[in-house]
């Protein structure tokens, strides 16, 4: 049970690490990533990366072909950005029927997720806080007491996992990403739909708007070229 719990903390540090390859451009499009030059690299067995690779399938960032392997996907400023819309949509509906029907036990969680947020904040640590973000997230899903939109926008985030995680290093925005928050559990406590929804459109919708300037600046940059 130990090695399998291992194996999959190695599949998903390795996983983070290629998507943040895949997303500031270190890996163009159609690039062929192999598992054995991957293993050698990570000094890792190919079973971790297959794995990573799989997870990073699911997620868009990359093809697995027939007889090519996984080869890094195409996905272009505006299609992201369409993402980020249908996103803010999703969770704009999430917090709206959060803040109808959350209960207290729900409401606590929001809050503790919140806080570990604000303590990965004040440490300035970035990863911890992307990782306690989700959390904050998931448990807004989960108090809209609906599991159909709750799996949707689930898979949506995850989806996005490697952009929204690239934004937060934007100058200023993990700061402004923890006070959004204050607001969206204001407006969820005090059972305003309407508000919250707002706010979390707002929150999530800037970030598909931080990334493309990230992008856009990213592109200007000399980045290592890899061979297919």
């Amino acid at each position: 049970m130990r090695t399998n719990k291992n194996q999959s903390k190695i599949s998903e540090l390795l996983k983070e690490k290629l998507e943040e390859r895949i997303v500031t451009g270190q890996y163009r499009p159609g690039l062929r990533l192999d598992e054995t030059e991957l293993a050698t690299e990570f000094s890792v067995s190919r079973t971790p990366v297959r794995e990573a690779l799989i997870q990073l399938a699911s997620a868009g960032l990359v093809d697995i072909r027939p007889r090519r392997g996984a080869i890094v996907a195409e996905a272009s400023p505006k299609r992201l950005y369409e993402m980020f819309e249908v996103m803010a949509g999703l969770e704009a509906m999430s917090v709206r029927l959060a803040a109808r029907r959350h209960t207290e036990t729900d409401l606590r969680q929001i809050q503790t997720a919140q806080a570990a947020c604000e303590k990965a904040y004040e440490a300035g640590d970035v990863d911890a806080y992307y990782h306690e973000n989700e959390r904050f997230h998931m448990a807004i899903y989960q108090a809209s007491h609906n599991s159909f939109l709750c799996e949707e926008t689930s898979a949506m985030h995850r989806r996005l996992g490697a952009y929204r995680r690239l934004q937060l290093r934007s100058r200023g925005r993990l700061r402004s990403s923890r006070d959004e928050h204050r607001g969206i559990i204001e407006a969820i406590a005090a059972g305003d739909s309407d508000l919250a929804a707002q706010r979390v459109h707002a929150h999530v919708i800037i970030q598909g708007e931080i990334f493309s300037d990230l992008i856009a600046s990213l592109s200007r940059l000399e980045v290592p070229k890899y061979k297919d």
